[in-house]
């Protein structure tokens, strides 16, 4: 559980006491003043009823209200009198003596006179200095750390909790073993890094890590978020920075952990000159400065996570402070196996599902990602009332996560449902008539997520992290497999395939620019750099140092070679008429080919090209 340290507290004010004091004394004064002036002495009742100048009389058990024929000299025309016994009153009557009734106090009424009022001036000092409390606190405190504060025992997370980042779990390892024995670990001399910092992309389990070493070491674990640091006070940010490193020290051994730490450590000057980044700028000089200062033997280490390392101030990253970087990439499928048994352990699964498959099947996930997919799994399950997670269920997600829920009440008309049916079955034929393409898993027409009005899924089988010029080729072919069937089948193109075309152009583009693959252009890189910090603003658009001749020639390559993968789709399709055409209308009727399907296809496909041998088939280059 989080500890707080800057929760305003209500404090006892004896003005505020002596206010509400003086204020019930006044107001039982007003109420005895208010009361003496309605009420009159019985005898005097008397003498007015005698002399006639009485209207009405409204008789009480205690009391009598008379209204009077005129008013009195002081305006008033209603009295009240106090009830004395008939037989008594006679006596005093008959001996001249002035009488009247009086009222005993009851427990009723001190509650209403003394115990009332001081409850609501209580209940009224108690909220204001609650409110108060809340706004001068937040004032008072802006200099103090927001970090949460978790102790020892309230970190439950160890690194069996984390998978598929094995690497940089040994990494830590070390972190763990000095903040346990540090007299041991420094026996030779050695100390701690300052600083590590832990770099990865969105969802990789920076942050888990990093509660990880806490609770494996043990040891208090200060947690605070990059953007917390600065607001609108000038001052404040440094501020923090101070007092969070002292509550540190004062609780070593322990960790400091500062998430998204590009909010707070992008690089200087570089972003105008307002006085908002010169704030900003004033919080990292604090910073580096703590850095500078901490000795790490007394056991404070200070990690921190970004997904943006580029715009980090290189003043940050050296030696001496952030002097170790740790990557936490996306997991491979040994990683994403891992990361499946964390998570399916936590739901009821039925015997047919198998994290192998399933991590093959979601390459590039990271394990954000994973957990999501299985948590939707679990949904799906729940959602058709199965007494287990299946692997249709599976499946059925990753498609979900993919491409987006499906969208069965967006009705097609027949002849979009029609182009839609060719549109991807000459990608799936196509991937099936090419080599080393990745298998299609899965051809569908009904419309799914925002735009796509059909899908056709491909599933490596491994991981890859290299690709040859002839695989770039081949993958920009099956990319315009669809535009090809629409211009064969319909004479007329369609918005349909506009993704296709794209990631086609910068699969060219990345070929004759970056990868050199071009002969006709050289080996040389035309890549033009993005800025080292990408908030730069203002300074114009970066210019390329190539040439107009050479920016020409670039653009007739990419357009050359987007041109040749349509034409070899087109010859393709054309070898396949017949397949793609019975294919495609009886996809118009099921709507679904799955695996089954698929492999049947596959297998004519594959008779085909091999019956009629176009050269161009899998040959990698242009078309003769």
């Amino acid at each position: 559980m989080a500890q707080s340290n800057d929760k305003p507290r209500a404090h006892f004010d004896i003005g505020y006491f002596l206010f509400a004091l003086t204020a019930i004394l006044v107001l039982q004064q007003l109420l005895e003043t208010y009361t003496r002036t309605d009420v009159v002495a019985y005898s005097e009742f008397y003498d007015m009823l005698r002399e006639g100048k009485i209207a009405e009389v409204e008789v009480g058990d205690k009391a009598v209200r008379a209204t009077l024929k005129k008013p009195m000299a002081d305006g008033r025309k209603d009295v009240i009198a106090v009830r004395v016994d008939p037989n008594f009153a006679q006596e005093l009557e008959a001996a001249k003596v002035k009488y009247t009734g009086a009222v005993e106090h009851t427990w009723i009424s001190m509650i209403l006179s003394w115990i009332l009022p001081a409850t609501i001036f209580f209940l009224i000092w108690s909220y204001f200095s609650r409110r108060l409390g809340q706004g001068l606190g937040s004032i008072m405190s802006v200099g103090q750390s927001k970090a949460k504060i978790f102790i020892e025992k309230d970190i439950k997370i160890g690194f069996r909790d984390v998978a598929g980042v094995d690497e940089a779990k040994e990494e830590l390892q070390e972190i763990v073993a000095f903040l346990k024995d540090p007299a041991t670990y420094g026996r030779l001399g050695a100390h701690v890094p300052k600083g590590i910092l832990l770099v990865g992309p969105p969802g990789t389990g920076k942050t888990l890590l990093a509660r990880a070493v806490a609770g494996e070491a043990a040891v208090p674990f200060f947690s605070i978020n990059g953007s917390e640091f600065v607001e609108m006070f000038v001052g404040v940010g440094a501020a923090r920075v101070r007092d969070l490193f002292a509550q540190a020290r004062a609780t070593a051994p322990c960790i400091i952990f500062i998430d998204e730490l590009d909010a707070l450590g992008r690089a200087r000057g570089i972003s105008g000159l307002s006085g908002g980044h010169d704030e900003k700028e004033q919080t990292l000089n604090q910073l580096l400065s703590e850095l500078d200062g901490f000795d790490p033997t007394i056991g404070v280490v200070l990690l921190a996570a970004t997904n943006r390392p580029e715009v980090l101030d290189p003043a940050l990253l050296r030696a001496g402070r952030f002097d170790r970087q740790i990557s936490v990439d996306r997991p491979d499928k040994n990683g994403r196996v891992a990361i499946l048994q964390v998570h399916l352990a936590k739901i009821k699964l039925a015997s047919d599902v198998d994290a192998g498959q399933i991590a093959a099947m979601t390459p590039g996930f990271t394990g954000a990602d994973i957990a999501n997919l299985v948590n939707e799994a679990a949904m799906l399950a729940t959602r058709r009332k199965a007494e287990s997670v299946s692997a249709a269920d599976f499946t059925a997600a990753i498609e979900r996560v993919l491409a987006g829920p499906e969208k069965r009440k967006r009705i097609l008309n027949p002849r979009e449902r029609r182009i839609v049916a060719y549109h991807e079955m000459g990608h799936a034929i196509v991937a099936m008539a090419l080599p080393d393409v990745d298998p299609i898993k899965k051809v569908s027409i009904i419309p799914r997520g925002l735009g796509a009005l059909g899908y056709t899924m491909q599933m490596p089988t491994e991981d890859r992290y290299l690709m040859t010029r002839t695989e770039l080729l081949h993958r920009m072919t099956v990319l315009l497999g669809g535009r090809a069937a629409e211009m064969l089948v319909f004479q007329e193109a369609t918005t349909g395939a506009a993704d296709d075309l794209q990631r086609a152009t910068e699969m060219a583009r990345a070929m004759v620019t970056r990868y050199g693959m071009e002969e006709e252009i050289g080996r040389a890189s035309f890549v033009v750099e993005r800025p080292r910090y990408l908030d730069l603003q203002g300074l114009g658009p970066q210019q390329s140092d190539m040439s107009d001749e050479t920016s020409a020639r670039i653009d007739e390559a990419i357009g050359r070679l987007v041109e040749e993968a349509f034409e070899r789709a087109t010859d393709v399709l054309s070898a396949c008429a017949s397949v793609h055409r019975e294919s495609a209308e009886r996809l118009l009727e099921t709507e679904t080919f799955g695996e089954e399907d698929l492999a049947a296809l596959s297998a004519r496909v594959k008779a085909v090209v091999l019956t009629q041998g176009p050269a161009h088939v899998g040959a990698g280059h242009a078309t003769e």
